[in-house]
């Protein structure tokens, strides 16, 4: 029987190597760890607290991740379900702590829904008003959470 030291003598001594062959994805489908960095969900969030419809503090982990799969290509259709992710959860909590840390966005307590600050509104501007990916999948991003207010308001008044 070959011990564990052994083995690494003898494959070093071997020159033994192993061909990689990396295979070639024709659709990539994004999972759950792909987009939840903490800037781009900060983002998300100034967006969100720009718009006229303020959303509320509790439903913001949700809205976010709705946002996110209902308009960005890797994740529509998918089995993800980000507006129940518990991971995507935790990180807009960081997220939405960062940006009250640095008077990005106010929480007052009486309303239960996020305000953004002066400095807020000139990040996202500043983000929104260039043209490239990020100020494109934004725009994308913000149109879904209108979709997503005006869907659940209807579906408030029609029952």
């Amino acid at each position: 029987m070959m011990k564990f030291d052994e083995f690494f003598d003898r494959v070093d001594q071997s020159k033994l190597t192993l061909p990689a062959r990396p295979e070639v994805q024709t659709m990539h489908l994004l999972g759950n760890e792909a987009l939840f960095q903490l800037p781009l969900i900060a983002l998300i969030i100034l967006l969100m607290a720009k718009d006229r419809r303020k959303p509320k503090i509790a439903e913001i982990g949700q809205l976010v991740g709705e946002s996110i799969e209902a308009s960005l290509i890797g994740f529509k259709g998918s089995s993800q379900h980000l507006g129940w992710s518990a991971n995507l959860r935790v990180r807009t909590v960081k997220a939405l702590n960062f940006l009250e840390l640095t008077n990005l966005v106010e929480i007052p307590n009486r309303k239960a829904r996020i305000a953004i600050t002066e400095m807020g509104k000139r990040v996202i501007g500043k983000a929104l008003e260039n043209d490239d990916d990020l100020a494109y999948n934004l725009a994308k991003i913000g149109l879904a959470y209108r979709n997503i207010c005006v869907s659940r308001q209807l579906d408030l008044e029609l029952t």
